[in-house]
Formats: C-alpha cells, sequence, structure tokens
C-alpha cells in the first residue's frame, strides 16, 4: 500500500510566542502596526496624508488600546517595539504626515478588528487597503485598492502590480528563479480578464540584489514592492535587549 502524503506546515516562532511590542494588546498595537506596514509599503517614498477608517472593536476601542498610535507608527515605518510608538502623532507632524480618523461603527460582515487605510504619497499617488487584526500580532490583508486579497506578512512578500495578460507569469517566476529566490506561496488576483492584476509572493527569503529592479523592468510591470515585516520568515533582527514593556493608553 502506498504511503499516505501527508501536508507538512511550518509554524514561525512569531506565531508561537508572538510579537515582541509596546503596547496593551496584541491585536490592538502589533497587529495594527503590521497592517499599517503593509500599506505604507505599496506608496513609493514617504506618505504625506493617511486616513484610518475604524470598524467593530478598533472603532470603539482605538484611543483607549492605542490603535490610533499604533496604525500612525506603522505608517511611519516603527517597528512593534519601538518606545517611539507613545510618541507616533508628533513623529507624525514632524515628518510632515497628515492623519486622521474615521469610525464606521459595527458591521459583523467584518472582521471584529478590521482598519480601512488610505494613503497618499509625496507624489500624489494613492492606495487604499483594508486588514484585519487577527490576534497575537497577526494579520490578514483583506484588500487592496478594491482587489481581494490574502495576504499575511509572514512571509517576506514581494507585491506586483500588472497588466492581465499571457506570459505576466511566466515572466514574473523566471525573474524570481533566476534571482534564485525561493517561492513559498504565489497568488494572483484581478479585476477582470485582461485588466489590473496583482501577484503576491510569499518568499523564504530577503529581496535578492536586483531583483527588484528586474521585475519593475518587465514590460507588463506596473509596480512591484517587498513588504518586509518584523518576525516574517526570512527577515533577521539582532536581539533586542531591553525588557518587554507595555503602556496604558490615555
Amino acid at each position: 500500500m502506498a504511503d499516505t502524503p501527508q501536508t507538512l506546515a511550518t509554524t514561525s516562532a512569531f506565531e508561537i510566542l508572538g510579537p515582541i511590542m509596546v503596547g496593551p494588546s496584541s491585536s490592538h498595537t502589533a497587529g495594527a502596526l503590521r497592517v499599517a506596514r503593509v500599506a505604507a509599503a505599496l506608496v513609493e517614498g514617504e506618505a504625506s496624508q493617511a486616513v484610518f477608517t475604524l470598524w467593530n472593536s478598533f472603532a470603539h476601542t482605538y484611543r483607549g488600546h492605542g490603535t490610533d498610535r499604533a496604525l500612525v507608527a506603522g505608517v511611519l515605518g516603527l517597528d512593534p517595539d519601538d518606545r517611539r510608538i507613545r510618541d507616533a502623532f508628533e513623529l507624525a507632524r514632524e515628518r510632515g504626515l497628515d492623519v486622521s480618523f474615521t469610525v464606521a461603527g459595527d458591521d459583523e460582515s467584518l472582521h471584529p478588528n478590521t482598519v480601512g487605510i488610505a494613503l497618499t504619497g509625496r507624489s500624489g499617488e494613492e492606495v487604499e487597503v483594508i486588514g484585519e487584526s487577527l490576534g497575537g500580532g497577526r494579520i490578514r490583508i483583506s484588500r487592496i485598492n478594491g482587489v481581494g486579497v490574502d495576504m499575511s506578512g509572514l512571509y517576506t512578500t514581494l507585491f506586483v502590480a500588472h497588466r492581465d495578460a499571457p506570459g505576466a507569469l511566466a515572466a514574473l517566476t523566471g525573474a524570481l528563479a533566476a534571482a534564485e529566490m525561493n517561492i513559498a506561496f504565489c497568488r494572483t488576483y484581478r479585476t477582470e480578464q485582461g485588466g489590473q492584476a496583482y501577484t503576491v509572493f510569499e518568499t523564504d527569503g530577503r529581496a535578492q540584489g536586483s531583483i527588484l529592479a528586474d521585475v519593475r523592468s518587465l514590460e507588463l510591470v506596473d509596480w512591484a514592492t517587498f513588504i518586509e515585516l518584523p518576525g516574517s520568515v526570512g527577515t533577521h533582527r539582532e536581539p533586542v535587549h531591553l525588557p518587554i514593556t507595555r503602556w496604558k493608553a490615555d
């Protein structure tokens, strides 16, 4: 009798231990910050404006749990364990980032911790992201510019906006193969046949050499970026030799 195939799953230390973080709640601070980090990575350069729309639990507790500061800190590129999170609004003013919040209230069709993030870059480009904080610092990005996606942030992620045309995926995977980057997962999302498409490559390592420039130079590619979040597979930082601190928001 043939052996029964088994599905192997890998679990990262981040999933087991959760994030090293500043703040009272992994869902409301670390997770929110990571969602905002993804949104910021989709803007070329720095954002000049950020509009956050909050639903369900986020809508009710965003000030008390520090979600507002965490979201602003994420757009600024701070890590979950950065003590400057508590000063995120002041940092935003210093960097010329205009922020505002809209309380959308309750919607049973959405995850309890859902946020919409609309960013405007300094050159005028705009991006809209909807993300969910799932607990323990884990996140899910569910929509980008109105297109349904599914991104976890658990891997170093290459996000590519391109035209939906024959040969696009082959050209992209060929570029990653040439750079000797191993693809863990690959998903393509599109608005319609022949229209705008997004391909998400979750990889086992950090961006190598000129891979990003090579991908951006492909004929069918409109834009591409790497998304690397603290705790993602393939990202490593020196250990933080500070006590884990938690603060209570005003």
